[in-house]
């Protein structure tokens, strides 16, 4: 499978951190219970992925300390609530903070179910499992 073949708008996400360790040592551990591994490592970068980098951790290109983006968050797609419910129960013993345990979210629909968490920077995750088919694509008019 190449990353052209997977059915997703996002090519990667980065995260910034003050902690480069302390950082990968969390997303090491929270991103397995996911079936998610370092699949690329540069000095000072790694990249977490299933099938090809995903997930960047750093620090920030320009020097500065990093930040956390008010209103920002990155979800990590589950595929069942026991993956969600994994991915809680990690991040907390690896020394994230607990910002929404898992659970059914009916404000994103019904079949929504998801966790928040704060990584030790300060930036707001998420496990989601969306508990339904897709709905179906609107057919393009032509």
């Amino acid at each position: 499978m190449t990353h052209q073949d997977v059915p997703t708008i996002i090519n990667h996400l980065s995260l910034g951190t003050n902690d480069f360790e302390s950082a990968c040592a969390f997303y090491d551990g929270v991103l397995a219970t996911l079936g998610a591994r370092r699949v690329l490592e540069h000095p000072g970068v790694v990249a977490y992925g299933r099938a090809f980098p995903e997930f960047w951790v750093h620090a920030p290109y320009d020097g500065q300390p990093a930040t956390v983006g008010n209103g920002a968050h990155v979800a990590f797609f589950a595929t069942s609530k026991a993956q969600v419910q994994a991915f809680h129960a990690k991040a907390i013993e690896l020394g994230g903070r607990d910002d929404g345990p898992p659970g059914p979210r009916p404000d994103y629909g019904d079949p929504y179910y998801g966790c928040f968490i704060r990584d030790p920077d300060g930036h707001k995750i998420e496990a989601t499992f969306w508990d339904a088919p897709p709905p179906p694509l609107p057919s393009s008019a032509s």
